[in-house]
């Protein structure tokens, strides 16, 4: 049974309050093939849930743009809420409506795909429990995709690794289980769907992972290709960059300028000591012209350091949040 907020919900289900546990979000783009089976297995794993936990649910499929008949055929699921997009905006502004529409204290996610499978939602929600994980993140340890699309999947995870420096193993691995609070003040874009549990463990909260299973795609054709690859290694960088410097970007820039700076002055400062006292010509050598870009360089970085500190400080007042996250106040008196 779920145990987070317990004496809340206990609260809110005496007064006739509705109460959802368990959000299940699903990004959907031309699926038309899978959409109605994926909703029955899905609704297969909520009655199951529900008889062993009597656990409430919802499914919430977002419907991303699709251009064959995903959509027609979702508005005859039931129950179902349909989040429909005008136009194709990505996975992660799917998940991101999913995240902001979703009222259970867990969100599963999951592919609309049919390669995960829905009996491993127990598992996940066991484990979460268990372990007093915020996020439990799946692992396909036996993949079933196709070997150029592990091959970049693997050299993906050896960056991860490298840059951000968490503990999970399959970070695009769609399955996983939120406790609700830890996504709130989240908002996503690009391709960071993915590099939500890095995101999270940034901020403390608490991350695991088990091995889930991965079925081969029947229906329908992989929406993954290098496009999508370049587009995650930018927003890679982006999260090693806010991980290591988002609260004091002049730390980064800053020390970058002071480099350039000695540089620089070196540079002009040995050019001018032969030019004195060894009487050597200047006019065709390039080191003077170099010293002086590397001085403006050097100056140009600074600048960009305090106005990117500046920025930092007004993002951080703009969402009424500071850069750490508390995870509790005791007061013993």
């Amino acid at each position: 049974m779920i145990h987070a907020h317990a004496g809340e919900e206990e609260a809110r289900r005496e007064q006739g309050e509705a109460m959802i546990d368990v959000s299940i979000v699903v990004p959907v783009y031309n699926e038309q093939d899978n959409v109605v089976a994926l909703h029955k297995q899905l609704l297969q794993s909520c009655k199951e849930l529900k008889v062993s936990d009597n656990l409430e649910t919802e499914i919430i499929f977002i419907d991303d743009g699709s251009v064959d008949a995903t959509g027609d055929i979702c508005n005859k699921l039931s129950p179902l809420q349909l989040i429909t997009f005008r136009k194709n905006f990505g996975q992660t502004a799917a998940f991101d409506a999913g995240f902001k529409a979703a009222e259970g204290t867990y969100i599963v996610t999951m592919d609309g795909d049919l390669q995960n499978d829905p009996k491993d939602i127990k598992k996940l929600i066991t484990a979460l429990e268990d372990g007093g994980y915020d996020v439990v993140s799946g692992w396909r340890r036996k993949r079933r995709d196709t070997l150029a699309k592990r091959f970049f999947s693997r050299g993906a995870n050896v960056l991860r690794k490298i840059l951000l420096q968490d503990t999970i193993r399959d970070s695009g691995c769609s399955l996983k289980i939120y406790r609700a609070e830890s996504l709130k003040g989240l908002h996503l874009f690009g391709e960071m769907h993915r590099f939500i549990p890095a995101l999270l463990e940034m901020e403390g909260w608490k991350i695991g992972e088990i091995a889930v299973a991965h079925r081969p795609r029947t229906a329908g054709v992989t929406k993954y290709n290098w496009k999508r690859a370049v587009k995650g290694f930018v927003d890679m960088v982006y999260i090693w960059f806010w991980r290591s410097y988002g609260a004091r970007p002049i730390h980064f820039f800053g020390g970058a300028g002071i480099l350039f700076l000695i540089l620089g002055t070196s540079i002009l400062g040995w050019m001018f000591y032969i030019k004195i006292f060894m009487d050597a010509a200047l006019s065709e050598r390039i080191w003077p012209l170099m010293g002086v870009f590397f001085v403006v360089l050097g100056v140009q970085c600074f600048i960009f350091g305090l106005l990117a500190d500046i920025a930092t400080k007004n993002y951080y007042k703009s969402h009424n949040r500071m850069n750490y996250v508390i995870k509790k106040v005791t007061k013993n008196s």
